[in-house]
Formats: structure tokens, sequence, C-alpha cells
């Protein structure tokens, strides 16, 4: 399952919800203000940044704020 680390208070996080939504594809968001582990995955993959979106693939591959084509093109090299 795709998974995407966020905060509440992100745009480009509901901006990217929003873009996956209308795309059907499916995926798990984790709040990293309310879990301490997943804030530890987000800097651990961003230079010990907290940046958000964080998305981690079925693969373990991570996209630090990817576009909704960045998201469905690895999707579809995962795929192919």
């Amino acid at each position: 399952m795709l998974t995407m680390y966020s905060t509440p208070w992100c745009g480009y996080c509901h901006r990217l919800k929003s873009q996956l939504d209308r795309e059907g594809i499916a995926y798990e968001v984790i709040d990293i203000e309310q879990d301490p582990k997943a804030a530890d995955y987000v800097m651990s993959v961003n230079g010990g940044n907290q940046t958000v979106p964080t998305m981690r693939f079925d693969d373990g591959t991570a996209m630090t704020n990817p576009s909704i084509v960045q998201v469905k093109q690895h999707l579809a090299s995962l795929s192919a």
C-alpha cells in the first residue's frame, strides 16, 4: 500500500491527497505529528528534515513532495 506521511496543516499534502483520490489511487495517511516513529522515518529519508508529503512505496522507495505524475510513473514502474 502506498503511504503518505503528512500533517493536517500541509497544503501540498491536501493537494496530493485530492489528486490521488481523483485518480483512484489507494493510500494510507500517517500524521507525523501524532506518530514519532513516522516522523523519524520521514527525517531518515529527507536529510533530517520533516518534509511532507513524503510518499513511501511498496518497494521501500520514497519520494518527497512528488507531483501526481511522478507518483503515477513510479507506481507504473513498480507494476511493470
